[in-house]
């Protein structure tokens, strides 16, 4: 007589969480598959994006904001796909991912600005990178054109984060636009000395100075009248590189000229408004 032999409750539950495990154990391999081959395939494809616009002389801002959009877009169609092995249903994913992107809009609506303000800013090419700017109230060279902030490091070098749309939102001064600049400086004359003395004196001694530039010619001329004596405008043009190493060198050069030329030194002078009806008691 045959005698059967029940499965004991080992073989029972192996039995059932085997295949169970192999598909999950198969869904995880080929996803973390997918994800390693995704992240190369990312690298790759903005590698060669990045390659082909710095061949074509695209303007570097440009580049790194291209970089950064699809950098972003395509690990985004990663999490899609590796989502999908695990049988996520995508569109219902892409659903749930626009109700949560309108939300997080409505909520970072300040985010989205930024990000707004940075596409205008690469579009219109106020600046770009390495532009020495003031924008947002911060005065320095540009360092970086992100997404939603723009970098900027400070004549004191200090680095300045500053949001975009305060930038685009603001006056922006592109120093670094034009060729040259005009340095604006102001000589204080006493009453007794003779101006167009004075005027002929820096005129032929700010020509000497480094890197002042000829053509346009140096602006001397009286700008206005003060107690203490006529105020001469002193305003050499210069590159714009060189626009500090002129400011201090006219500088300079007008302290030496006056005390070569023994100009005295303009003297100070107060105005005092009395009350008649007090001096009167």
């Amino acid at each position: 007589m045959t005698e059967t032999v029940e499965p004991s409750f080992v073989d029972n539950v192996i039995a059932n969480t085997l295949p169970v495990a192999i598909d999950i154990g198969t869904k995880i391999l080929g996803a973390l598959a997918l994800w390693i081959g995704g992240r190369f395939a990312i690298r790759m494809i903005t590698r060669t994006v990045h390659n082909r616009l710095v061949r074509r002389n695209i303007d570097s801002t440009l580049t790194r904001y291209v970089d950064s959009i699809l950098g972003v877009v395509l690990k985004l169609v990663l999490v899609i796909l590796v989502l999908g092995v695990f049988g996520v249903q995508t569109t219902t994913f892409a659903a749930l991912l626009a109700a949560a992107g309108i939300a997080i809009g409505m909520a970072w609506s300040g985010l989205l600005g930024n990000f707004a303000a940075g596409v205008f800013l690469v579009v219109l090419r106020p600046f770009k990178v390495g532009d020495m700017i003031t924008g947002g109230g911060v005065t320095g060279v540009v360092k970086e054109i992100a997404l939603f902030v723009t970098t900027i490091d400070t004549a004191d070098n200090v680095q300045t984060i500053v949001g975009n749309s305060k930038i685009l939102g603001d006056v922006i001064q592109n120093f670094t636009a034009n060729p040259h600049r005009r340095v604006d400086l102001v000589a204080q004359l006493a009453h007794t000395v003779d101006v167009d003395d004075a005027i002929r004196r820096l005129r032929v001694r700010i020509a000497t100075i480094p890197h002042v530039m000829s053509d346009p010619a140096p602006v001397i001329e009286i700008l206005q009248g003060s107690p203490s004596g006529p105020v001469l405008a002193v305003r050499p043009f210069t590159a714009n590189e060189f626009y500090w190493d002129v400011y201090f060198a006219t500088l300079r050069m007008v302290r030496d000229e006056f005390t070569l030329a023994g100009y005295p030194a303009p003297a100070s002078h107060q105005v005092i408004h009395t009350d008649s009806k007090i001096l009167a008691a």
